[in-house]
């Protein structure tokens, strides 16, 4: 069987192992998190459209609807306002008809328990050297052994160890959209159930929401910036500092949400940011998901693209099996207006979704309240004005089944 390393088992990597096991390859997962932390925490993160049907091919449709997020209603909060509430499950339906909220850490236990069974992975590593010479990769570990691949893809996110060991410097490839999200767990103290709290000013969103599996609840932040924040991406202590200072004056229920930001285990903070590479194949490495294509965390459905490109991906390196690197071609050739319209999502959300002025804080409640009182077809018309619903459901899923190998367990 043809050997494939995937990096990265949060999203892509999972669903593209899965694919690549059905159609008879050998894919083994290296991640840089220990096992024990694996799939913990995380904002939530909605699956589309195509997304939500990826999911349904692997049998994991029901495990996802149960996993949901339920949340039923947003009451929005602006000084000296009176709150709006808004039904949460009327204003998405306009976006797409299929469309599933799952918190990002759910998502990916679900992918892990799919494919643990079948898919060799590598906790607790990370790629260090990658040498393509044509006919296969020689690749190099942080602490395992060197092994030798016939293909190797970047599932490993924004921040991809991959992109940065093929393809060059991060830096060269980053189009910032000026926002920053910063996400943790906490004690659920509003007694939130399965209602979001989101309090707006110009320029800033604090928000918390219940989470019914556990208990507890998340602590959301977005907020804007004309001059980029340097920080390091894995320094979480620097980080906790950057999104307590921002915050530290706000007001509303936010010293509340504070005091646990030191505790957070599950922090996550990272800038709004779009990833811009022209390609993302060279010879036998190839890139999927945030790693090759990130349309902005929060604001560009990076989730659903990433879920419907690895199975688009693994559709097309087996249909070209004997020409590993013309797979590669086909995907991203298949792929390419999908990634456009997504990434054209993204500035359009973060207009929206982060007030940048008073006139931008009176219509977001206004409009959030408003749509989804309105017909399905007036819903779905106002939402691809921006782009959103258009790009989310967008590409139809090829039928790869004659390729499978493996039956499906």
């Amino acid at each position: 069987m043809q050997k494939v390393l995937i990096s990265g088992a949060s999203v892509a990597g999972p669903v593209l192992a899965y694919w690549l096991r059905q159609y008879g390859f050998e894919p083994t997962i290296v991640e840089r998190t220990p096992a024990l932390r694996h799939g913990l925490g995380g904002h939530a993160v909605d699956l589309f459209g195509s997304g939500v049907e990826v999911a349904r091919r692997m049998g994991i449709d029901e495990a996802v609807q149960a996993a949901r997020t339920r949340t039923e209603w947003m009451t929005l909060f602006r000084n000296g306002k009176k709150p709006v509430e808004i039904n949460v499950d009327k204003l998405s339906s306009g976006i797409s008809d299929r469309h599933v909220e799952i918190l990002r850490g759910e998502l990916t236990s679900l992918l892990y328990d799919a494919t643990r069974d079948r898919v060799e992975y590598l906790f607790g590593d990370s790629i260090a050297t990658l040498n393509d010479d044509g006919h296969g990769v020689d690749v190099t570990f942080e602490h395992g052994e060197p092994r030798r691949f016939d293909l190797v893809i970047g599932a490993d996110g924004m921040h991809s160890t991959v992109r940065r060991l093929a393809f060059g410097p991060e830096e060269s490839m980053r189009r910032p959209l000026g926002g920053y999200l910063g996400v943790y767990s906490m004690p659920d103290e509003l007694a939130l159930g399965n209602r979001m709290f989101v309090h707006m000013e110009i320029g800033k969103i604090a928000s918390t929401y219940g989470v019914h599996q556990t208990g507890q609840a998340r602590a959301a932040f977005l907020f804007r910036r004309q001059e980029e924040l340097r920080y390091d991406y894995r320094d979480k202590d620097q980080q906790k500092r950057i999104l307590a200072d921002e915050f530290r004056d706000y007001g509303w229920e936010v010293p509340r949400l504070l005091k646990h930001l030191d505790a957070a285990e599950d922090f996550y903070f990272d800038s709004i940011t779009q990833i811009t590479l022209d390609s993302w194949q060279r010879g036998r490495i190839g890139l999927v998901g945030d790693a090759g294509y990130c349309p902005g965390p929060a604001v560009g459905g990076g989730t659903s693209l990433a879920v419907v490109t690895a199975y688009v991906l693994a559709g097309e390196l087996a249909a070209a099996r004997a020409d590993l690197p013309s797979g590669l071609r086909n995907y991203e050739n298949k792929i390419r207006r999908f990634v456009d319209l997504s990434r054209a999502v993204g500035p359009k959300v973060m207009g929206s979704i982060i007030p940048g002025s008073a006139t931008a804080l009176r219509a977001v409640p206004l409009v959030a309240s408003v749509l989804p009182h309105l017909p399905l077809w007036a819903q779905r018309k106002v939402w691809s004005q921006n782009g959103v619903g258009k790009a989310l459901d967008s590409l139809p899923l090829p039928d790869y089944s004659d390729l499978v190998r493996v039956p499906q367990s």
